[in-house]
């Protein structure tokens, strides 16, 4: 009986682990997820750029900015950090599910520091929403600062974090700041401005409301158009007007007979004495404003 001669193909050999199947860190469907957080991100970051943008302003100025526009745009910011909130959580547990066990730790690492950053940028956004100002000044203003400062952290993790990934395109980026910049500078220059002093007039001399107390804010005159309004201001001083219309100062001008006599006389005489009738300025301060404020009382001819 003859023993048979094992050949080298026949030999047992250890068995060799299976290799671990590679799964990438960024699929193809959760790159489309990324995708939608660019580009809720960068409308964010357009929309946050201009609410810090109306701040400096409001710093600056010394005078709120915040107009119909901030309103919508403050409204927008609450309103895209919602709906920011249940994407970027998907993809942020997908992502570190799937890079648990990569070898560049640090790369690793980095990531969850970027996604704590990123919770608390949404975190403190929500308790914004909730702490209540006038009780708990100091923990708002807190709140609100890490708010402000986390997302300049949350991008300087994301540089870090990138470094072990594809290269960043910076020029896109670039590209959509350089866009943002001049359309957002645009819009704030515009914002500072106010159109009702852009053709507003005036007297020539500050002492054009002297010997009267009264001043107009800016030193300006008033449309009589404006002053004359009185339906307008019905609309939202109903219980206002309606003293106004039962009252004495009713009939404190022109359509108080006692008083045009005596006013009548007494530009006369000023007319007379003076050449101008200025000092009649006293009575118009309160009786006159319409003609007072709009720079047409001190004509000499004007039809009261």
């Amino acid at each position: 009986m003859t023993t048979p001669i094992a050949t080298a193909t026949e030999s047992p050999s250890p068995e060799t682990p299976a290799k671990r199947r590679y799964v990438r860190a960024v699929g193809p469907r959760l790159k489309k997820l990324l995708y939608v957080l660019f580009a809720l991100l960068a409308l964010l970051g357009a929309n946050s750029l201009y609410l810090v943008g109306v701040r400096v302003m409001n710093a600056v100025t010394g005078h709120s900015n915040e107009n119909w526009l901030w309103t919508r745009m403050f409204l927008a910011h609450i309103v895209l950090g919602l709906v920011f909130v249940a994407p970027f959580v998907v993809f942020g547990v997908i992502h570190m599910w799937n890079t648990r066990g990569r070898k560049n730790r640090r790369a690793v690492r980095v990531g969850y520091a970027l996604f704590a950053t990123s919770v608390v940028v949404l975190v403190t956004g929500l308790l914004l929403l909730v702490i209540d100002i006038t009780r708990y000044r100091m923990l708002r203003a807190t709140v609100f600062w890490l708010h402000l400062g986390s997302p300049l952290v949350a991008g300087w993790l994301y540089w870090l974090h990138r470094l072990a990934g594809p290269r960043i395109k910076w020029r896109i980026g670039l590209g959509y700041l350089a866009a943002v910049g001049v359309v957002l500078g645009g819009i704030l220059v515009l914002q500072a401005q106010d159109p009702r002093e852009w053709y507003a007039v005036g007297p020539e001399s500050p002492d054009y409301f002297k010997p009267s107390l009264v001043r107009t804010t800016g030193g300006k005159w008033i449309a009589a158009e404006v002053l004359d309004m009185n339906e307008y201001c019905l609309k939202c001083h109903a219980d206002v007007h309606a003293r106004w219309k039962d009252s004495a100062h009713h009939l404190s001008s022109f359509n108080n007979p006692t008083y045009l006599a005596s006013v009548k006389e007494t530009r006369d005489v000023l007319l007379a004495r003076d050449g101008d009738v200025k000092a009649s300025r006293w009575c118009a301060g309160c009786h006159d404003p319409v003609p007072f404020l709009s720079g047409k009382f001190d004509d000499p001819n004007f039809d009261i």
